[in-house]
C-alpha cells in the first residue's frame, strides 16, 4: 500500500458473462478522509465496493483494506470495515435499540457491552427518544441513521457507503452529511458512492470517477472544476442599444451572446479585479450594465464533460 493509503486497489477487473464491468480499476483513499466514487449507472461504482467488502471476488488485479488483502485476508477486511448499502438493512420488526444491540451481540461485544454501545449511538444519531419503537413506525431519514449507527457499532476504522442518502429530503440528508463530515473528523476514512454531485463536492476530500469501468479522472473537487473549462462573467443591460453596441465593442471576448435576456458572456478568471475592469471598461464606454453574474465550473460540467465518451454518449 502507499503511504498512509487505508483502502488500495490495483487494476481491479471483472466481468458478468459476456459484460465487463471492471476492467483496470486503480484506486487509492488515504487514511481519514472521505473520497467519493462518482459515475454513471453501471459505471462499477458498486462492483468497487462489493469487490473492497469481499463481497465479490475480482477476475483479475489485487485490493487491500486497511493493511489486508481481500482475497487472501477476507475475515481480517471485514473486521475492519463497516458496509452501509443502497437500503437500510435493519428489522421493521425490532426497534431501534433491539437491532443495535443485535449487532452488538454479533460482533461478541456481549449483552450489557452490546447495550451500553447502542444506548451511546442512538442518542449520538438523534434517536435515543425512538430508541424503544419498532423501526417500522420509522421516516426514511430515521432509518438511514440507524443504519449508518449500526456501522459503527465495532468502530469500524474503514466505512463503505453506497449511496447512502438515495431517496432522502433535503433535511435528512443534510443531518446524515454532518454525521458523515464528523466520522473522517474522528480518522475514520469513508469510501462514498453516490448519485448527487452536490453530495459529493460538499463531502469529499478526492473524487474519483468511474466510467465504463475504468477510472477516468480523480482529484480534489477545485481541481476538477478547473480542468473542464474556465469560469465566466456574464453581463446583462437593460437597454437593447447598450447591449448592442457592448457586443460589439467586446467582439471575440464575448463567448455567448443571449439577445432576448441582453445577456454577454466573458471567460474570467473569476477574481475581483478582473470582474472591476471589466465593468470599469463598460462604464468607460458609457455603457450601463443593469447585473453582473459569475458562474463557475460544477461537477454537473466535469460528469457531462468526461463521462459518456466512449459510446458517443452526450457530454
Amino acid at each position: 500500500m502507499t503511504a498512509e493509503a487505508v483502502v488500495e486497489a490495483t487494476g481491479l477487473t471483472k466481468s458478468f458473462g459476456d459484460t465487463r464491468v471492471l476492467a483496470g480499476v486503480d484506486l487509492a483513499v488515504q487514511r481519514g478522509t472521505i473520497q467519493a466514487l462518482l459515475g454513471p449507472n453501471g459505471a462499477g461504482k458498486t462492483t468497487t465496493v462489493r469487490i473492497l467488502a469481499t463481497l465479490l471476488r475480482p477476475d483479475g488485479g489485487t485490493a487491500r483494506v486497511a493493511g489486508h488483502d481481500v482475497l487472501r485476508a477476507p475475515h481480517l477486511v471485514r473486521r475492519s470495515i463497516g458496509l452501509t448499502g443502497q437500503y437500510a438493512a435493519v428489522d421493521e420488526l425490532l426497534t431501534g435499540m433491539e437491532n443495535m444491540t443485535l449487532i452488538g451481540r454479533l460482533h461478541h461485544l456481549g449483552r450489557a457491552g452490546a447495550r451500553r454501545r447502542a444506548a451511546e449511538l442512538l442518542e449520538r444519531f438523534g434517536l435515543a427518544e425512538a430508541a424503544h419503537r419498532r423501526v417500522r413506525t420509522y421516516s426514511g431519514g430515521m432509518r438511514r441513521r440507524l443504519d449508518l449507527a449500526a456501522t459503527l457499532i465495532a468502530e469500524p476504522p474503514v466505512i463503505f457507503l453506497d449511496e447512502p442518502t438515495t431517496g432522502l429530503d433535503p433535511r435528512s440528508r443534510q443531518s446524515l452529511w454532518e454525521i458523515v463530515t464528523e466520522l473522517a473528523a474522528g480518522g475514520v476514512t469513508i469510501l462514498l458512492t453516490t448519485q448527487y454531485l452536490e453530495e459529493a463536492d460538499r463531502l469529499a476530500d478526492r473524487i474519483t470517477l468511474l466510467d465504463e469501468g475504468t477510472v477516468i479522472a480523480e482529484g480534489t473537487a477545485e481541481r476538477l472544476k478547473r480542468e473542464v473549462g474556465r469560469e465566466h462573467v456574464e453581463l446583462f443591460f437593460a437597454a437593447a442599444a447598450d447591449f448592442a453596441r457592448a457586443s460589439a465593442e467586446l467582439g471575440a471576448r464575448v463567448v455567448r451572446r443571449d439577445e432576448p435576456r441582453r445577456a454577454l458572456t466573458l471567460p474570467t478568471d473569476g477574481s475581483a479585479d478582473e470582474v472591476r475592469r471589466i465593468l470599469d471598461h463598460m462604464a468607460a464606454r458609457g455603457l450601463a450594465v443593469a447585473r453582473v453574474a459569475l458562474h463557475r465550473p460544477t461537477l454537473d460540467d466535469v460528469f457531462l464533460a468526461l463521462t459518456g465518451r466512449k459510446k458517443g454518449k452526450a457530454a
